[in-house]
């Protein structure tokens, strides 16, 4: 049997947030809300999972009030009569089996497809109309637009302080639109929002400040950051632990209450000479909580340990040791919850051998 499992289902405390366990829910990107409205099915999916006992749920990603936000408009949107009350029946759900949840706020940027979104005529925005380093698609933002898009979610974050949901997360990570700002391939800006680390992490600070603004402080605010992107998995916003300090003390003195460090491997060390990941790093320089996420339980090596062999680097026993040692406070397990609800009852009770694999054709349904 694997070392204990207590560490991961003790309770945590997040300010006046209390979850039952270190488990969350990672988003994951559904499109199973048509015209943008998340219907009676997205509200079933959620509430299986609390049902089945994940600590907290954070909400595949869902669009700001921004017509180029998104590429589909069967992915949710956070804004509208129509579609606010479809998240109110979602918090129903889920508050109903006592669980606790978060909605994942997030604008794609310059990853939006030419002709699509909800205004498929419109052009995608980016701080310097880069998709990628050399790569021009169109002009930069106007600093009339990022004060529009940062109005849009701060008004995100009100409202879902006011449905009911336990906080909010805000999409940071993946080369998505904060992303771009945040990276020095895609941000080539001059002003006040671009130039240093500092300068490129001005949107989002900004974007944290009118959020808190709205909440107050004691609802928390998220927020999901990554090094790599999707258009270059090998892109790193910081080379070493100081450019990383650069980066995160900006955005925790703004208010951010816990970051969601995104890795593909939360098994792998950031930086040389130390075996911390992402999320250990980012809590020893900032002092703030922090969640690792990155292919729990998609590995075989992960419950390996159940049959003895607790030497895997990507096993339950690593991640156990690494929240015991408080490295990180939280575990975010994506697609192993997706395709198994009940996931986290299965972990705890060790029936590893229960555990439904994942395939692509998980990614069909919505159950």
């Amino acid at each position: 049997m694997t070392s204990n499992l207590d560490v991961l289902f003790s309770p945590y405390t997040l300010g006046k947030l209390t979850l039952p366990n270190r488990i969350a829910m990672a988003p994951m990107t559904r499109s199973f809300s048509p015209g943008g409205v998340p219907g009676q099915n997205v509200a079933d999916y959620y509430e299986v999972r609390a049902r089945n006992q994940v600590g907290l749920i954070l909400t595949e990603g869902t669009l700001i009030n921004d017509p180029v936000a998104g590429n589909d408009t069967a992915v949710p949107r956070f804004y509208g009569d129509e579609a606010l009350a479809g998240w109110a029946k979602v918090v129903k759900a889920v508050k109903a089996q006592g669980g606790h949840i978060m909605p994942q706020l997030w604008h794609v940027g310059m990853m939006r497809r030419p002709g699509q979104g909800s205004d498929p005529d419109l052009p995608a925005v980016g701080p310097s109309g880069l998709l990628k380093p050399g790569k021009l698609v169109t002009g930069p933002m106007t600093e009339a637009a990022i004060t529009f898009t940062i109005d849009a979610y701060a008004q995100a974050a009100e409202d879902a302080k006011r449905l009911g949901f336990d906080g909010i997360e805000i999409h940071g990570a993946h080369g998505y639109l904060i992303d771009q700002f945040f990276w020095s391939g895609t941000n080539l800006r001059t002003d006040q929002y671009g130039g240093d680390m500092a300068g490129r992490g001005r949107f989002a600070v900004e974007i944290i400040k009118a959020a808190r603004k709205r909440v107050g402080p004691d609802f928390p605010i998220l927020l999901r950051f990554s090094q790599w992107k999707q258009q270059d998995y090998t892109a790193r916003l910081a080379q070493s632990p100081q450019e990383l300090a650069q980066f995160l003390e900006p955005l925790a003195d703004a208010g951010v209450d816990m970051f969601h460090c995104s890795t593909r491997r939360f098994w792998e060390s950031e930086f040389e000479g130390s075996d911390l990941n992402l999320a250990g790093w980012t809590k020893k320089l900032t002092g703030k909580p922090t969640m690792t996420v990155g292919s729990i339980s998609l590995n075989q090596e992960f419950v390996a340990t159940f049959q003895g062999d607790s030497a895997a680097p990507a096993s339950i026993d690593n991640l156990l040791e690494r929240l015991n040692r408080g490295e990180f406070d939280m575990a975010a397990v994506g697609r192993a919850l997706l395709v198994d609800p009940e996931w986290v009852l299965k972990i705890k009770a060790g029936k590893l051998d229960n555990l439904v694999p994942f395939t692509p054709d998980a990614l069909k349904t919505l159950a």
